[in-house]
């Protein structure tokens, strides 16, 4: 079969993307023997991380004390080699037994991207701290433990990543919020929430999340605003005339306090700007507050925590027209006082800058000695993934696309066979040719037997395995029309004339078309497959590509974790097609060369038996 040099290019682009979806954020896990102090064999890998709050990572001035550290997951680590949805995640002491309570934000192993909170009991400024990442359990159930992950004195925490619901308190209070922002699929730590100023977000007013007047507090948020507007209010929380406010002023952070006795206001500072993420914190302790911005401190407020027990509202004050326009994300409040090496801690920590990457240090992955790891175990685990993204069509297409596989593989195994089988009949049949065909005169009067045994030089056993070989059906063709000739020669046989020597040629050619077409009987099947997979797999892939965006163009949301998994599950129908084309391929290239091998050989043996035929039976006409 011949192709052209267009079907060429096209094969090739098809090669090439099928290479760049199985190169997809492979983690490159480096097998080891894991030492005497592994927690539990079932899970087979696992990974160091360390806190530091030392002077080679983040140096704090304060003990932070027991936090929630958010754990990052990306392209370093093993996706492949984790559950699907990470249930058989779970994070250990540095003594490797002792459980550290975690809960998953967000988990995505086709884009290689996961939020995990896990607490820390106790961190120390100026130390560092190890805490043990183990994967790898296929067997494993989810451990998550939400409430578990932050200590008692927590209030309150939203991650503000649901889809659409309303947020929903993963602190012990166990408080959940009403009304709903727009979901931001892709905000500072997973997904978040989007305010314009005029939509609000309402925390109920429950006893668990009642402020003492003089207390303690802690509350923090991460805030992105669209515009840098006046006394835009992001957290309120009104009762009679007290209230307690937290909002930008013309990009300027800013605390408002009145116990019922006047409002007082932190003092201005350095503004914000617009479209990028910084992290608030308000702290009150002893009669006073302090404003944080990025970790940092920014201002103070002589003023003791008012009581207040109602609703609190975020993203727009009820008792004024301006509101907080802007993205916002993980909202957290404490009974206590967090001191500001836990309020650092927990900007830089959930900030992801390069400060980040100083304060956890991952280590190499390290494999038990039980692991059974592989890359390809990785890529085929990423496909299984990827194919749940796969839309009806697609999966359509893909099984066309095992049907043609099936039916190729069947057909070249076939012809592998038959192949093979043919070649050695040949060599025996050659063999005994070899010596007969120095006088073949032997066959004039011969029977039909003598004629099959090849002049009695051959055994049954022999026999049975030459009548495989097109040769010697050629040879059988051949001596047949001999004995007619001679057998039926009116008086005596003069020999063979040039027009009878043609007419056996004749009879011989149409022998070896008649044995070349079974040579190439079902080949066609391995062409469909060379030609219609890569097309087939090109259908489902367009189908896909077009179902997603007409998604996307529906609900309105534009980001790649809404067009990544369904592009990469359209894809997936280009790889089968190529599975297909490409074997199939290789089989007909191989095939086709072993059939051309058997066509010359029964064209050079045609030669050669007339050649010796012409040479015994000259005419004497």
């Amino acid at each position: 079969m011949l192709f052209s040099l267009q079907n060429h290019c096209k094969l090739g682009l098809f090669v090439r993307a099928a290479v760049a979806l199985l190169g997809v954020a492979s983690s490159g896990l480096a097998l080891a023997e894991g030492p005497g102090n592994w927690w539990k064999p079932e899970w087979t890998v696992r990974k160091k991380i360390t806190l530091n709050t030392g002077a080679e990572g983040v140096p704090l001035d304060s003990p932070p004390g027991s936090v929630a550290v958010l754990v990052r997951l990306s392209s370093d680590f093993g996706f492949g080699a984790a559950k699907e949805d990470g249930s058989d995640v779970r994070f250990l002491g540095a003594d490797h037994r002792t459980l550290l309570p975690f809960h998953i934000e967000r988990w995505d192993g086709l884009l290689n991207e996961a939020y995990v909170w896990v607490k820390v009991p106790e961190v120390k400024a100026g130390a560092s701290a190890d805490i043990w990442l183990y994967y790898g359990n296929g067997a494993a159930e989810s451990a998550q433990d939400p409430k578990g992950t932050y200590d008692a004195d927590t209030l309150s925490v939203y991650h503000f990543s649901e889809s659409g619901g309303a947020p929903v308190d993963s602190s012990p209070s166990g408080v959940n919020a009403a009304g709903t922002g727009v979901p931001v699929a892709t905000a500072m730590i997973g997904g978040g929430v989007r305010f314009t100023g005029q939509n609000s977000v309402t925390l109920p007013a429950e006893a668990a999340l009642a402020w003492t007047g003089g207390g303690a507090l802690t509350l923090s948020v991460w805030v992105k605003p669209a515009t840098l507007g006046p006394n835009a209010v992001i957290f309120s929380r009104r009762e009679e005339s007290r209230h307690f406010l937290l909002g930008l002023d013309n990009g300027v952070p800013f605390v408002s306090v009145d116990g019922g006795s006047g409002a007082q206001r932190s003092a201005a500072g350095a503004p914000m700007a617009a479209g990028s993420w910084h992290h608030l914190a308000v702290t009150a302790q002893a009669g006073s507050m302090a404003l944080y911005v990025d970790g940092l401190p920014y201002g103070t407020v002589a003023a003791a925590l008012p009581a207040l027990s109602g609703a609190a509202t975020v993203g727009r004050d009820g008792a004024s027209e301006t509101g907080y326009a802007g993205e916002l994300d993980e909202l957290q409040a404490s009974k206590i006082a967090r001191s500001a090496g836990a309020i650092k801690l927990a900007a830089v920590n959930q900030g992801g800058s390069a400060e980040a990457a100083k304060l956890l240090v991952w280590g190499a992955e390290e494999a038990s000695a039980a692991a059974e790891h592989s890359e390809l175990g990785e890529h085929l685990d990423l496909i299984k993934g990827i194919s749940k993204s796969l839309t009806f069509d697609g999966w359509v297409v893909i099984w066309l696309c095992a049907l043609l596989a099936v039916v190729g593989w069947v057909v070249a195994i076939g012809k592998f066979v038959y192949l093979s089988k043919i070649d050695k009949a040949s060599q025996i049949f050659l063999k005994q040719w070899a010596a007969i065909s120095t006088d073949i005169t032997a066959l004039d009067h011969a029977d039909e037997e003598n004629v099959k045994s090849m002049g009695g030089q051959t055994s049954r056993k022999e026999q049975k395995a030459m009548k495989g070989s097109p040769l010697f059906e050629l040879y059988h063709l051949g001596s047949q029309e001999i004995q007619h000739r001679v057998n039926h020669a009116k008086g005596s046989f003069n020999g063979l004339s040039e027009r009878s020597i043609a007419s056996i040629r004749a009879l011989l050619d149409g022998g070896a078309t008649r044995e070349t077409q079974k040579l190439q009987s079902k080949l066609v099947f391995l062409t469909i497959g060379i030609a219609g997979g890569p097309y087939l797999g090109l259908l489902g892939t367009v189908i896909g590509v077009m179902i997603t965006f007409a998604v996307i163009a529906k609900s309105g949301e534009v980001d790649i974790n809404s067009i990544a998994p369904g592009i990469a599950g359209a894809l997936l129908a280009t790889v089968a097609g190529l599975a297909v084309a490409i074997p199939a391929l290789f089989a007909y290239s191989y095939l086709a060369s072993r059939i051309k091998d058997a066509v010359l050989s029964m064209n050079t043996f045609i030669e050669e038996f007339i050649a010796r035929i012409a040479e015994a039976y000259p005419s004497n006409d």
